[in-house]
């Protein structure tokens, strides 16, 4: 059944939607300031910068705020001024969303994103990696990416003899593909973009933080509510990552979740559990959100 948004969109007015603009622009700077103080100052941080490096959404494109699934804006001078073509347009008294402005390329994209969270979705959760990809990462030290402001908390023969001592069972081909050479075959499986959508699932951190990915690859279409869950999202798993990982990261404030003990895996375990139910709402709303976008796009080729 088409959602009846399709046909009876939730009206903003301009001082409804200018209370949500001001209030995601607060909560996005929250990181976005930050993260500009210290590139004027080049100055790297081993966890944050991931979010706006790896991905590539920039703060500016993350601090605009956009309306939702289901939601117009009532027509006025400002909403014009800030709400353009070609992704938006002006009807019946009406700013919405111009799914006209979609290429067949962009449709495609889509549907892609939402078979792979679909098929995420299906599969069990593994909460037995303990992070040691980050510990693959740097075995036999030929590439320690943030030694210059995080260096080991242990030494290099201890962090290699953890990665040999663990099964190494790494599901995210994105954190595979920076494994180092000698670690790639340590892992369970081969791993390859060609299949990666077999083997997500939704215990992984880097699976759930990469929501953040496919939900501003729907910008502005799916909105910046939905948007700002995910990044929120992303900046706690990322938090984990790192802490659970070899770096010692005292100095940004951060204690580490040491996965080479068994307290430590005990921990990372319940976080990673509590942050994968987190992500699998999300996860939720993400393909709702997608899936209303296709069809909406289809309902209006039908009546172009």
């Amino acid at each position: 059944m088409l959602d009846t948004s399709l046909c009876d969109p939730q009206v903003l007015t301009p001082t409804e939607w200018r209370a949500r603009a001001r209030t995601h622009l607060e909560r996005v700077q929250r990181w976005t300031v930050p993260h500009r103080e210290r590139r004027s100052r080049q100055e790297p941080h081993p966890v944050h910068d991931f979010l706006f490096q790896y991905y590539m959404y920039s703060p500016a494109k993350l601090e605009a705020w956009h309306p939702g699934v289901g939601e117009v804006l009532a027509d006025s001078p400002e909403g014009r001024e800030r709400f353009e073509p070609p992704c938006y347009r002006v009807a019946d008294g009406l700013i919405r969303h111009d799914l006209s402005a979609l290429s067949d390329d962009d449709i495609e994209q889509q549907r892609s994103v939402v078979d792979l969270l679909l098929s995420t979705q299906r599969q069990p959760a593994n909460l037995g990696c303990f992070g040691v990809h980050e510990w693959a990462m740097v075995y036999g030290g030929d590439d320690v990416r943030h030694r210059e402001t995080a260096p080991l908390r242990l030494s290099q023969k201890q962090v290699d003899d953890f990665v040999e001592s663990r099964p190494v069972v790494c599901t995210h081909f994105d954190a595979f593909r920076f494994f180092a050479p000698q670690a790639k075959p340590l892992n369970r499986m081969e791993l390859a973009w060609s299949t990666h959508h077999e083997v997500e699932q939704p215990g992984c951190i880097h699976a759930n933080m990469d929501l953040y990915r496919w939900a501003y690859g729907a910008m502005p279409w799916i909105g910046s509510d939905l948007l700002w869950q995910t990044f929120d999202l992303a900046t706690e798993l990322r938090v984990l990552d790192m802490q659970a990982s070899p770096y010692n990261l005292g100095d940004f404030g951060l204690e580490p979740v040491r996965v080479e003990t068994k307290e430590g895996r005990v921990e990372y375990r319940l976080r990673q559990r509590e942050l994968g139910e987190r992500a699998a709402v999300l996860r939720s709303k993400l393909i709702a959100a997608l899936q209303h976008l296709l069809a909406s796009h289809g309902a209006a080729d039908r009546v172009q």
